[in-house]
């Protein structure tokens, strides 16, 4: 076993026995072992169940994204105080004052990068199951997990539309590989320039749309289906399959998200709170409360709060009591009353 197998290793026993699983699952259900549409469906099982398990990493990432949303007035208000100012010193407070206001209302500009972060192992584990596939086959190599050898030489012989799964464009003479490999790439790269475009053109207010976040998501909208088609001739069909399939589930989950829980200002935002009066129901708006000024509680809590039509989240996940005035008087009562 190689040093990035050794690193792998848990993610390849979690990766082969998710898809030993749902192999076993289709072929009680009268598929055939070594049919295509059999291990197509069980990496799309795969997906399903690896993204049910991020879901609390996503919810995470939209919590931190509203806050990052919100905030934007104050960090704009930062960026404009250093504007012009190059030297070190400024750069640093600029810094210090940035991480301060992220430290004081509990989100970080990081947290979106999370779910993609954590899917990159199990995407390479795959990567590296269908490149095996072959050499566990004939026994010359093993696989951790559920992933027996007959498993194996059954994956090895299926095909999709007379390719195999383990063909990729660059390294299959096969033409059927090659033209499965180019709708799958064109697949990817409309999904994702689709979810990044209805972010852009509803999920974001028209005041956030000139700041450093905005730029990089336009950025984004064009450079990744160029990335797509520069690196997925290089991936197995398999692989495609899977990257195809995610992209899909995270366009609807955005599409869901930007609907039933928009950010605050944005188009998005205004169609709810239109339907919501159509039928008569209250409009809530989510808000940052800011939080008390010069008190240790203050700075004990981190700061601010997101409230709205979802409820009320505070950092930490703990909910802040707010104090009593009483309670208060009797505590500053001189003594000896």
């Amino acid at each position: 076993m190689g040093f990035l197998d050794l690193l792998l290793w848990p993610f390849l026993w979690l990766v082969s026995s998710i898809m030993a699983g749902f192999h076993w699952i289709f072929s009680s259900l009268g598929m055939a072992d070594s049919n295509g549409l059999t291990w197509a469906l069980c990496i799309v099982g795969l997906v399903i169940v690896l993204r049910l398990l991020l879901m609390p990493l996503f919810v995470r990432q939209i919590h931190s994204q509203r806050r990052m949303q919100l905030i934007q007035p104050e960090l704009m208000k930062i960026q404009k105080k250093y504007k012009g100012k190059k030297d070190d010193l400024s750069r640093q407070k600029m810094q210090e004052e940035t991480f301060a206001l992220y430290k004081r209302h509990g989100t970080n500009p990081f947290s979106s990068c999370l779910p993609i972060l954590a899917q990159m192992p199990f995407f390479f584990a795959l990567f590296r199951i269908l490149n095996s596939v072959p050499q566990i086959a004939d026994g010359s190599k093993d696989m951790p997990g559920f992933f027996t050898q007959e498993l194996a030489q059954a994956m090895n012989e299926a095909s999709i539309l007379g390719a195999k799964l383990s063909s990729s464009f660059l390294h299959s003479d096969d033409t059927s590989a090659k033209i499965l490999s180019v709708v799958l790439i064109i697949a990817m790269s409309v999904t994702t320039f689709t979810t990044q475009h209805q972010l852009m053109r509803k999920n974001m207010p028209a005041s956030a749309l000139d700041n450093p976040m905005a730029r990089q998501q336009k950025v984004l909208l064009y450079a990744l289906p160029l990335i797509f088609a520069v690196t997925g001739v290089n991936f197995p069909l398999g692989v495609l399959i899977y990257w195809t399939v995610s992209n899909l589930w995270t366009m609807c989950q955005q599409f869901y998200v930007i609907r039933r829980m928009p950010a605050p200002g944005s188009p998005a935002e205004k169609a709810l709170e239109e339907r919501r009066l159509a039928k008569g129901k209250p409009v809530k708006k989510m808000q940052l409360t800011p939080a008390p000024e010069d008190t240790e509680d203050s700075v004990a809590s981190g700061g601010g709060t997101l409230s709205g039509g979802a409820g009320t989240a505070h950092r930490g996940g703990q909910r802040v009591q707010p104090k009593s005035k009483k309670r208060k008087k009797s505590g500053n009562r001189p003594k000896g009353r």
